[in-house]
């Protein structure tokens, strides 16, 4: 075990490690119509300003897998061309230079042409997601199991036996359904059955407002059984939400250094805008992302008491807010200016504050 995660084969998809002890990463996925190069390398950039560490493309034809000679020479962040339907776009897209391959093994055609996208990922050292989902299983394996978990981990584990028997080990396995309780199970089997690295998510997981809570039921409670080492929140939006909430799920599980914010919900006791000052505290660290937690509590009650264990924080009370750390209080100041006085201590120390 890995931070309490299972132990998985590690591959490397260009510059990014992925299973083994590297820690857990965030993907996310254009999209941008790929055979738009300019609009594509405009969102990659975006994506990475964001935190993202794996960006996958869809590649629906020929035109699109031409295309990714140019995109790929622009990215600094790894590319994954997601192949559907024909091999012959995984093979452009490999001699383009991505720096992995995702294909759906239940519907890229034969034994024969799996067998050659294999052959030239081998040569070229690159890794392959077998990705599964609800929507594209082999047939016997419905007429078998029904549409479950079970025909989800079956479909990926078959899939990997292929691989196995070509000498292939650089895989990573997805199994992805819209149902989170699916999802969880489909995933604890293969888990329990290999140990390549898995890529966690929950396909179509709808709009933010839902998709986000929904792709973190499931995505967090395989993480906290020590199951997953990627994972992509998918939503119905612009792909760089899909990178924050990432960042911040593996940041709550404590699997991600970087900025944890905690507040409280606010009720008539509270003192002063706690929403504003979360955001003007956060605004004031975006560039910094120091790795420490803050706190922003609306009134005496709330902090520093049920605060105690964040590294800096303040408190509303009536005209003034105190100012404290690691539960101690250090300061207090007129209200107007306990938004700066909290970021001025944080940068300060903020350096030397990874210690705990």
């Amino acid at each position: 075990m890995a931070d309490g995660r299972k132990l998985t084969r590690q591959v490397k998809a260009g510059s990014l490690s992925i299973g083994g002890a590297a820690p857990v990463s965030v993907q996310s996925m254009c999209n941008t119509d790929t055979r738009d190069a300019s609009a594509t390398i405009r969102q990659i950039a975006a994506l990475e300003d964001s935190g993202c560490q794996l960006v996958r493309l869809a590649v629906p034809d020929m035109e699109a897998a031409l295309s990714l000679e140019r995109i790929v020479k622009s990215s600094h962040v790894p590319l994954c061309a997601d192949i559907h339907f024909d091999h012959r776009l995984a093979l452009t897209a490999m001699e383009a230079g991505v720096s992995k391959v995702r294909i759906n093994p239940g519907n890229i055609g034969s034994d024969a042409k799996v067998n050659e996208v294999v052959k030239a990922a081998a040569l070229k050292g690159i890794p392959i997601r077998i990705g599964v989902n609800s929507g594209s299983l082999q047939p016997a394996l419905v007429a078998k199991y029904g549409r479950t978990a079970r025909a989800l981990a079956e479909s990926a584990l078959a899939e990997l036996l292929v691989f196995e028997r070509l000498g292939f080990y650089d895989t990573v396995l997805s199994v992805k359904s819209t149902d989170v309780s699916e999802t969880v199970e489909a995933n604890r089997i293969i888990s329990g059955k290999v140990g390549y690295p898995i890529h966690l998510g929950l396909t179509e997981a709808g709009p933010p407002d839902t998709g986000v809570i929904r792709s973190s039921a499931a995505i967090g409670a395989l993480l906290l059984e020590g199951i997953g080492d990627t994972i992509r929140i998918s939503l119905t939006a612009d792909p760089v939400l899909e990178v924050k909430a990432g960042r911040e799920l593996l940041k709550g599980l404590g699997l991600m250094k970087g900025l944890k914010i905690v507040s409280c919900p606010t009720c008539g006791r509270t003192r002063g805008d706690v929403t504003g000052l979360v955001e003007k505290v956060r605004e004031g660290l975006r560039n910094a992302d120091p790795n420490v937690t803050v706190a922003i509590m609306g009134c005496e009650v709330n902090g520093p008491g049920e605060a105690a264990d964040a590294d800096f924080g303040l408190a509303c009370g009536q005209g003034a807010a105190i100012i404290f750390r690691k539960g101690a209080v250090v300061g207090r100041v007129p209200y107007e200016e306990a938004a700066k006085a909290l970021l001025e201590m944080i940068l300060l120390v903020a350096p030397g504050a990874d210690d705990r």
